[in-house]
């Protein structure tokens, strides 16, 4: 057994000259907050899944970590304290530079290819370089060179965008879990244009009831709503940007690393419709680029959590930004470090039994042990022994289609 972690095995009757391996390759669905990664193999255009990752990233962390350090500083600089000359206009940033919050997504995601890489046979990545095709959604006519979007897959890409920007519901009622239209916000009989900003999702009923009418007609009785509506129709999504913002960026590691092809949001999204699968972020990346047909998928789903390898602040600061706590100088105590993978066996006592999970230490030998079922206080370090040294990162698992991990 290589890892326990995922479960890796290492084969020592024979060597890799002695061995016939036929390869796998990987699909990469990235998003803001999770990023959905498949292993499978693939024939005559025929995918099967051999295996499902999912990340759950901490960028949303890290943002409001900078946030909070931030003001600690600006408050120092501008209290009565000893001046500090102005630093700003030194600071440079470097080509392709990326918020830390977003090039967390990117490292995170790249680490996992690699280790991917080092326990199955890579041979080939996928991955969504683009959310939106732009120029489907500009074009008024089809474009030469580009097949798809004069056949089967037409109105995807509109269809798919819309959808993210007006959280799969209507947006005059607020309806979701119905057949949606596409419905022109000002209407073309009155001279509004096809452009994506001009366009919002109306379920049936209403897109019947504001036919022709404009809008500010039809919500004549709800200016809240309308205001809502009209300001949204050209807002910006946050998580839409920080995709996009990363995409390029991950697609130069992927390709560094493996050969990449790339493909886009509504690509994956009539791979998947076709294929009859749930809207997931590893059915996603099974369904990432071109192909025929989808046969098997993993009933199973790893889920990672990013929690880190611990902070280098040996103090903990109050409100002010001033430290009031000591921390400890070093972070392993016995042996162990928290986040490692631990098995105790308790013979006797109040907490009697075995116990699995990550492990938090303490300096007094009094581990907290998170299983399963719950945290279990007080374990004393003679009864733990180690299963797998941490990594920074948790493991779970869930299945396919169910959003609470087990």
């Amino acid at each position: 057994m290589h890892r326990r972690v995922p479960f890796v095995i290492r084969l020592t009757a024979r060597t890799s000259t002695e061995s016939e391996v036929e390869g796998v390759e990987i699909g990469i669905d990235p998003g803001s907050t999770h990023t959905g990664v498949a292993v499978f193999t693939e024939s005559s255009g025929e995918r099967r899944g051999r295996f499902a990752l999912q990340i759950t990233h901490r960028g949303g962390q890290i943002r409001a970590n900078l946030a909070k350090r931030s003001a600690h500083r600006r408050r120092r600089r501008s209290a009565n304290l000893r001046y500090r000359s102005p630093r700003f206009a030194n600071r440079t940033r470097s080509e392709g530079w990326l918020a830390p919050s977003l090039a967390h997504r990117v490292e995170t995601t790249l680490t996992w290819v690699e280790r991917l890489a080092r326990w199955a046979p890579l041979r080939q990545a996928h991955v969504e370089r683009v959310a939106f095709d732009v120029h489907a959604l500009a074009a008024g006519k089809p474009l030469n060179g580009v097949e798809y979007q004069q056949g089967t897959l037409a109105g995807y890409e509109v269809r798919e965008y819309l959808l993210a920007t007006w959280n799969r519901a209507c947006a005059y009622c607020g309806t979701s879990g119905v057949p949606l239209n596409i419905d022109h916000i000002h209407p073309r009989s009155q001279g509004g244009s096809g452009r994506i900003a001009n366009l919002a999702l109306a379920c049936v009923g209403c897109n019947q009831a504001k036919s022709h009418h404009p809008i500010e007609e039809f919500l004549a009785c709800q200016p809240a709503r309308l205001a809502t509506i009209l300001t949204q129709a050209k807002s910006p999504l946050r998580n839409a940007a920080a995709v996009n913002a990363t995409r390029e960026a991950l697609w130069r590691g992927l390709n560094a690393r493996l050969p990449t092809r790339v493909g886009s949001g509504g690509r994956t999204k009539y791979n998947r419709t076709r294929a009859s699968l749930p809207k997931t972020h590893t059915q996603d990346a099974l369904a990432v680029g071109t192909l025929d047909t989808i046969t098997t998928h993993p009933a199973w789903v790893m889920v990672v959590g990013c929690t880190g390898r611990g902070g280098y602040a040996r103090t903990r600061s109050d409100r002010y930004g001033f430290p009031r706590l000591r921390l400890p100088r070093v972070k392993a105590f016995f042996g162990f470090q928290t986040g490692d993978l631990v098995r105790a066996v308790v013979p006797t006592g109040k907490k009697t039994g075995t116990y699995v999970g990550r492990v938090a230490v303490r300096a007094t030998g009094s581990f907290n042990i998170a299983t399963a079922q719950g945290t279990v206080q007080g374990i004393r370090h003679k009864h733990v022994r180690l299963l797998q040294r941490a990594d920074g990162y948790t493991h779970t698992r869930k299945e396919e289609g169910v959003s609470s991990p087990t």
